[in-house]
């Protein structure tokens, strides 16, 4: 048998068998969450990656330290530079990703700022489309602001507006997708064009959609970033976040964070590889559970708008349906004449769903991001962000879809 699975190619049956020996056809992606990036034989005979807790590896001559300085010997030296835990989750998410590599870091904001401090330098210039994490948008606009970073940001989904963004200094081309809290989605063949056209990498955080809904270097797309606290960890129990990529892109981000030191303990890999495990079929009863509450929520009377992906009335519908192989379990809606207080009941009159920021685990989650994530903005700063005072967001977890629609018909009646 080989070592470890190969990518998988995302079209193939999820029933698919694992490869026989010398087989390099593609499997499906429950089989590439099981079984991509692990030794198929482990120490001690373990079905489970052992954790590593080691700080410092051991050499045994210093033959065998000049064969790993000269790249001979692929292995560990010392825990900022990497882990066995860390190797194997890795390539577990590159091969869910359909990329050469992935970079894993303590969270998702480790992961970005990684990238940016890599790549940025004084008097270069990044495009962000305007929809995106608040604190994402902070540490460009007031930190990489202090080392001579320009961010320029522009309307979401207007492609003119940022390729006229564009300069010699331009480094770099940032969105999200779906965006949060909106949910818009972008097309990424038109964003990969216009970096290449350009000269310029694109990043998309594709932490809403997840490898198993869409894969945005197939678009041609430089970097994806996830936050793996969300749907890749899945049980609301860890922090982490991954950057993926070609080798070639990733080294240079890899050595900085052996700088920076942004790094993940064992346990925490070990949870993550384990929540990868199921990660299918989780998000299988996410993107229904999604759909199905979206739908609810739409035809309901005291329900002003709904915004989810894989509703026809959503404007970025029709993108999505032709990118995406799912929708995922987040969805942003508004009351039908409600102020922040009235909004504020029906969050509290929920049962099922805990309230609290964060998305993506197997408890269903729901927040007023008005209280939640910009209490402390002005008025006018969420007026810009289309934050909105009866604004709900809701994650849905894996609950069954009809407890969860009865819990908010309920809440709604309050």
């Amino acid at each position: 048998m080989p070592d470890s699975f190969p990518p998988a190619d995302p079209q193939s049956a999820s029933s698919a068998q694992p490869p026989a020996a010398g087989d390099r056809r593609p499997t499906g992606r429950s089989t590439q969450c099981v079984h991509a990036g692990e030794a198929r034989q482990k120490d001690s005979g373990s079905i489970t990656t052992p954790i590593y807790t080691a700080a410092t590896f051991t050499f045994e001559s210093t033959d065998d330290v000049l064969r790993f300085v000269e790249g001979q010997d692929l292995r560990e030296e010392y825990g900022r530079y990497g882990n066995p835990n860390e190797k194997s989750v890795e390539a577990k998410i590159a091969a869910l990703e359909n990329c050469e590599q992935a970079i894993l870091y303590g969270s998702g904001m480790a992961a970005i700022v990684g990238l940016l401090m890599t790549k940025l330098s004084s008097g270069d210039e990044i495009v962000f489309f305007d929809q995106c994490y608040h604190r994402s948008r902070e540490f460009c606009a007031k930190h990489l602001s202090r080392f001579g970073v320009v961010t320029r940001q522009v309307t979401t989904g207007d492609y003119d507006a940022m390729e006229s963004a564009i300069n010699e200094r331009t480094k770099l081309l940032v969105s999200e997708s779906p965006t949060n809290p909106h949910l818009s989605v972008i097309d990424l063949e038109k964003f990969a064009a216009i970096g290449k056209a350009n000269e310029v990498e694109t990043l998309i955080d594709a932490t809403l959609a997840t490898p198993i809904n869409m894969n945005p270097t197939d678009y041609g797309i430089d970097y994806v970033l996830h936050s793996a606290t969300k749907y890749l960890g899945g049980h609301n129990d860890l922090l982490a976040g991954v950057l993926c990529g070609s080798a070639e892109q990733l080294e240079p981000i890899r050595k900085m964070r052996g700088i920076l030191g942004n790094i993940s303990t064992p346990h925490n890999l070990y949870l993550l590889e384990r929540g990868l495990k199921t990660f299918e079929l989780r998000m299988q009863r996410q993107n229904e559970n999604g759909l199905r509450v979206a739908r609810f929520l739409e035809a309901h009377p005291r329900v002003q708008r709904v915004y989810y992906p894989g509703l026809e009335s959503h404007p970025t519908h029709e993108i999505a349906a032709a990118q995406m192989r799912g929708f995922g379990g987040l969805i942003t809606f508004t009351l039908r004449d409600a102020d922040w207080k009235q909004t504020a009941r029906v969050v509290d009159a929920a049962r099922i769903p805990r309230i609290a920021p964060s998305l993506g685990g197997v408890e269903s989650l729901i927040e007023q991001p008005l209280v939640m994530s910009y209490y402390h903005c002005s008025p006018e700063d969420r007026q810009r962000f289309g934050i909105e005072d009866n604004m709900i967001r809701m994650s849905c977890g894996i609950e069954n879809g009809d407890d969860l629609i009865a819990d908010l018909d309920q809440a709604l009646s309050v």
